[in-house]
């Protein structure tokens, strides 16, 4: 038990002292400074890249449930899980679309406030 901790102990401390020499590097910074502007085009590009894939999971989602529906016939069970995807679903896409018009309302408000014109 003893051979083991010695060795992982050797081992870390071996991996520590050859990260050594980058962590003192000096980065060479190259390009433009990040800017407001450059920013809220990040993030508006990541909220709608969100979106979209959220809003196509909720339509797998809804259509997996109705072809579940379909092949339950007369198990109950089977049925009832189904209606539970698709409701899931339902409300998974309202979610989705309502956060979308959160942030383009927040996006409005927040143009209007800086500029003064919507």
């Amino acid at each position: 038990m003893f051979k083991k901790s010695f060795v992982s102990l050797i081992t870390i401390l071996l991996f520590s002292l050859a990260l050594v020499p980058s962590v003192f590097a000096q980065p060479t910074l190259t390009g433009s400074p990040i800017t407001l502007d450059s920013l809220e085009g990040v993030v508006e590009s990541v909220a709608q890249f969100l979106l979209f894939i959220g809003g196509i999971v909720a339509v797998i989602f809804i259509v997996w449930g109705g072809i579940k529906y379909m092949a339950a016939r007369d198990n109950a069970t089977e049925a009832a899980n189904a209606r539970k995807m698709i409701l899931n679903g339902l409300i998974g896409a309202a979610i989705i679309f309502g956060v979308g018009t959160l942030l383009a309302t927040a996006q409005y408000a927040i143009n209007f406030l800086s500029s003064g014109t919507p």
